[in-house]
């Protein structure tokens, strides 16, 4: 594997009623989360008071979340550059830094920009048989590749050629998006608070953790690293949209962001559906509690609706869309509000039990379309997921290669303690644990009190402005939102980056936002106007000052660390395939190292880590047989139903120590195989020994069985290369 070796050196007015909004009266709560401030003029985005104290300060909060930004994404450029020396090393040794599916994704975009034409590579993404051998697939449908192909179409058009080379152009785009991503951290605080001091603390929080907030400057072409930019302008948007100050032209075009922010997201990621399950449960939730009209809820539904349809185009109808978990339960849910119309009625306890009739409906609605469209569609692309979802929380049997896989990669795992360790030493979890009890707690009254029955005006006017007084829109959003995908994050560690990025935002609007002061300086009986305000703007002052003092020798430190890319046997390996195998050679192997040798040699490769995809997880299964305890004749069959003219062994896997005993991939076959794993431990009664050695190691013996088979082309301390041959003698067979 790759070492890194030391290198020297006054209020709005309420958007009006729309016709197919509630008539309950809770329409007219939409205020303040505690109380009703009437805010200063430079406190609101959308305020209207255009005074020059207003443009000057806005136009300052602007600036400094464009200058924030750019800071973050030249910071992850240079750590980027520092990590890998990456302006001196070689061509070849560039695009190895792009392990494992990054370098396949990558590989589309050099694809393209050495086609003749965009028409013709854009054909040949349509037609593609390099990707996985004997089988022609259409890639745009596959996989979510736009991005490349957007690039790589704007590469050629720019007159840039001259002087940026295609990889920076493509690696500084990718650096970009995350000064995007900071921009809308900083907006959502800024919208939140009313203050862009709160879009500040967010964005420099985020940079400050970018250990559990991003991973780009290592991962660069991953495809969280192009959605989620697009996912926190889409809550931003959503933010806007739910604030009561905004008047019907600006609603519209709040709306037609959140469409573009959503298509973008859902273009960029095959999880997409995933993430927007959890976004319409955060929607559903919200709906119950009354805290959005109906107008907004239907709004928020048909923006994914129509942003995964739109996907659905583009991506040449990728029948996986059209069966996903989210589009069945949207359907389900408006289908199940239409026709219980009395929901939003009766005492407290009668609409608890409505509620809960109404959930389990919609639940058993949405399993049953989805079980339907995935048998009319015949859909087991994504089965895998589920599989996954159904031994972690030990809901089944956990033999399943394809869920073994995922369940021994700590990146699948639950999220290590020492995430919030160090999330707390920047002084993030502190404030954003206090917003999440206080606004929490607030928004759990405000949905009880929403539960009783609404009385007539007399009554009303009885319970005076505190009754009148609801849950801002945009901050329950927010909230749950953040709790949601606080739950997916500890339940599963790489979701982690959705989560914390959010976290963000959430605890800069705690510390610089009224809401969470007024109920502090409530409880101590000093609530001013005046001593809001001043601890507004002190607090976030003095964390910064405190994080300046703590952080900044540190960061110093991080970026005068210089180091190199080094792997010389992975060079070695990918130039000796380059100038002595034919250029329609085919290769098997992992599908982490064979996404590599698609991108820097251009050849056939039998599969790949793009795992969204039945036949090739069975693929992917019968080719790792080379590291199970199988015949020389077994492999040998396997390998040619394939296609394969070359296989390559890595000691990294055949003797892996990285993984405990039960996860290591060896293990991993043998149990899938029925066989007893290697070395100490129990085994399952209904294993058995295996009757053949290990493959991978037996074959390094050059016995006749082997050799009559399997010939060594190439070998160094991490890689050994067979030829397969084509022709077996008779006399040869019978061994």
């Amino acid at each position: 594997m790759a070492a890194l070796r030391q290198r020297k050196g006054s209020r709005g007015k309420e958007p009006p009623q729309s016709p197919h909004a509630d008539s309950q009266p809770q329409q007219r709560h939409q205020a303040n989360c505690c109380s009703r401030h009437h805010r200063h003029h430079h406190d609101d985005l959308l305020q209207g008071d255009w005074s020059w104290r207003c443009i000057v300060w806005t136009s300052m909060g602007w600036s400094v979340s464009v200058g924030l930004g750019l800071l973050c994404c030249m910071y992850m450029a240079t750590l980027h550059e520092n990590d890998l020396w990456f302006s001196n090393i070689k061509e070849v040794e560039r695009e190895i830094s792009f392990r494992t599916e990054c370098g396949l994704y990558y590989s589309y975009y050099k694809q393209l920009l050495n086609a003749p034409s965009i028409q013709e590579g854009f054909s040949e993404l349509i037609h593609d048989n390099l990707t996985e051998s004997k089988r022609t697939i259409n890639l745009l449908q596959r996989m979510n590749i736009y991005q490349e192909v957007f690039l790589s179409v704007l590469y050629r058009l720019l007159p840039i050629q001259s002087y940026l080379e295609p990889m920076y152009f493509y690696i500084y785009s990718v650096f970009s998006l995350q000064a995007v991503y900071v921009m809308a951290l900083y907006l959502t605080a800024w919208l939140l608070s009313g203050s862009w001091v709160a879009g500040a603390l967010a964005a420099v929080w985020y940079i400050l953790n970018r250990v559990d907030t991003t991973r780009v400057e290592f991962t660069i072409s991953l495809r969280e690293n192009w959605s989620l930019p697009f996912l926190a302008l889409q809550v931003s948007a959503i933010t806007c949209y739910l604030r009561p100050q905004l008047g019907t032209l600006q609603q519209k075009v709040m709306v037609w962001l959140m469409y573009v922010c959503s298509l973008c997201f859902c273009v960029t990621w095959q999880f997409n559906q995933f993430i927007f399950l959890v976004q319409a449960l955060v929607v559903y939730t919200l709906d119950c509690v009354d805290v959005l009209t109906t107008a907004q809820v239907t709004t928020l539904y048909l923006v994914q609706v129509s942003a995964l349809l739109s996907v659905w185009l583009l991506q040449f109808f990728n029948a996986m869309i059209l069966g996903s978990l989210v589009l069945s339960f949207i359907v389900a849910a408006l289908i199940v509000r239409h026709f219980h119309r009395s929901l939003k009625t009766g005492s407290v306890l009668v609409r608890v039990f409505k509620l809960i009739i109404h959930s389990t409906a919609v639940l058993l609605l949405t399993f049953t379309l989805n079980f339907t469209a995935k048998k009319v569609l015949r859909l087991r692309s994504d089965e895998h997921i589920f599989k996954f979802i159904k031994s972690k929380f030990a809901w089944g049997p956990t033999r399943d290669f394809d869920a073994n896989l995922y369940l021994c990669e700590e990146a699948f795992g639950a999220l290590p303690l020492d995430t919030l360790e160090r999330l707390s030493a920047t002084l993030l979890l502190g404030p954003y644990a206090l917003t999440l009890v206080l606004i929490g707690g607030n928004l759990a009254l405000v949905a009880l009190r929403n539960l009783r029955p609404k009385g007539g005006a007399a009554e009303r006017k009885a319970e005076g402005p505190a009754a009148a007084a609801s849950f801002r829109p945009d901050v329950a959003y927010n909230l749950l939102h953040t709790i949601f995908y606080g739950l997916l994050a500890f339940s599963t560690m790489r979701m982690k980056y959705i989560w914390t990025g959010h976290m963000c935002a959430v605890a800069a609007y705690g510390v610089c936002g009224r809401d969470v002061w007024t109920i502090l300086l409530r409880a101590l009986r000093c609530n001013t106007k005046f001593i809001v305000r001043l601890v507004r703007y002190a607090a976030p002052l003095a964390v910064m000052v405190f994080l300046y003092y703590k952080f900044w020798p540190k960061m110093v430190e991080e970026l005068s660390d210089l180091r190199e890319f080094y792997d010389p046997d992975t060079v070695e390996l990918m130039t000796w395939i380059s100038t002595k195998t034919p250029e329609r050679a085919v290769l098997a192997g992992s599908m982490q190292l064979l996404a590599g040798i698609k991108l820097c040699t251009g050849r056939v490769i039998t599969n790949h880590p793009h795992y969204e995809d039945k036949d090739l997880r069975d693929r992917t299964k019968q080719v790792y047989q080379v590291y199970a305890r199988r015949s020389p004749q077994e492999i040998h069959s396997i390998l040619q139903s394939l296609g394969a003219d070359y296989v390559v062994l890595e000691n990294s896997i055949c003797y892996e120590r990285r993984h405990r005993r039960g996860c290591r991939l060896r293990d991993l076959l043998d149990l899938a195989n029925g066989h007893i794993m290697d070395g100490e431990g129990d085994n399952e009664a209904d294993l058995v020994a295996a009757a053949q050695p290990r493959f991978c190691d037996a074959v390094k013996t050059d016995s006749p069985e082997y050799s009559a088979l399997f010939k060594r082309t190439f070998q160094n301390k991490t890689f050994h290369v067979y030829r397969v041959r084509k022709k077996v003698k008779k006399s040869e067979k019978n061994l």
